[in-house]
């Protein structure tokens, strides 16, 4: 990654409050440095000014500067599909463990993009495929995690899970998660799972307030295709795909999970490191 950067994707959370002065603040530092700077929809009415639907966005630069918490750069992410495209994060939400450059250090790395002296981080994605009556129903792709659970008044769910076509177990809880390494520092972390190095090679089976003790979570090679299948009997099932996007599931519907072909490239904070953001984040350390 070098100068060879001519076009900067700018996609804001909507109504982020200071989001028009950094904005305006980007694109002004754009344009002196011959940068074309393209506003997706919703930024551009910031800022007042027009904007590209966000789905055309990665067919038209070289680099994305997502402004906003995670959840604005997960639906980022999702949008990607080949395009392989780097994405600098900054964080404007609460915690951000993906969002991890500051405001202030944000043009320092870019300067360091443009100097083609950025370190980048390549993130596993999983592609998830509802497989309804025989036939593939609806197709999804995450970075962080799909999560199958049950609707507020519906009772324990009973889910079987096959890992490379062998069985696992019927796992009886209130839901379960198949997880990446990203992934591991979001849902998965609240509901007893492990911490894992985003870059590690493998994924997450985690159940959700499981109603038998001995189940923990489970980590297994990313190579792996886990598939998870509803009793006839369940009812009120829901898919959920990054916490944003999701399905009402059906009985016998099965739910396959396998590695992505598709990366997400994050941009590091220079001078920082994943256990720095962990400290940080989680407070390691402190009384």
């Amino acid at each position: 990654m070098s100068s060879a950067i001519k076009r900067v994707a700018i996609i804001a959370k909507p109504k982020l409050k200071m989001g028009a002065d950094v904005i305006v603040q980007l694109q002004d530092w754009l344009r002196v440095r011959g940068i074309e700077s393209i506003l997706e929809k919703e930024t551009g009415a910031i800022v007042k000014q027009q904007g590209m639907a966000k789905s055309k966005v990665p067919a038209h630069c070289d680099l994305i500067v997502v402004l906003g918490g995670d959840g604005t750069l997960l639906s980022v992410a999702r949008l990607l599909g080949t395009h392989r495209l780097p994405i600098l994060a900054v964080n404007f939400g609460s915690l951000g463990f993906l969002t991890e450059i500051t405001l202030k250090d944000m043009f320092p790395t870019l300067e360091l993009v443009l100097k083609g002296q950025a370190t980048i981080q390549r993130r596993m994605m999983i592609d998830v495929a509802v497989i309804r009556k025989g036939k593939r129903f609806a197709d999804y792709r995450a970075l962080n995690d799909v999560v199958l659970t049950k609707a507020v008044l519906a009772r324990i769910i009973d889910i079987d899970v096959r890992i490379d076509n062998h069985f696992v177990a019927t796992y009886k809880a209130d839901g379960l998660i198949v997880g990446t390494p990203t992934g591991s520092t979001a849902y998965t972390l609240s509901a007893g799972g492990p911490i894992l190095y985003p870059s590690l090679g493998a994924m997450l089976v985690t159940p959700i307030a499981s109603h038998t003790l001995t189940f923990r979570s489970l980590v297994v090679p990313d190579s792996s295709t886990i598939e998870m299948s509803l009793k006839v009997t369940q009812e009120s099932v829901f898919l959920t795909v990054d916490g944003q996007t999701g399905l009402d599931l059906q009985g016998k519907d099965r739910i396959r999970v396998s590695k992505s072909a598709s990366v997400v490239q994050l941009i590091e904070c220079p001078g920082q490191s994943f256990f720095d953001i962990l400290r940080r984040k989680l407070k390691w350390g402190e009384r």
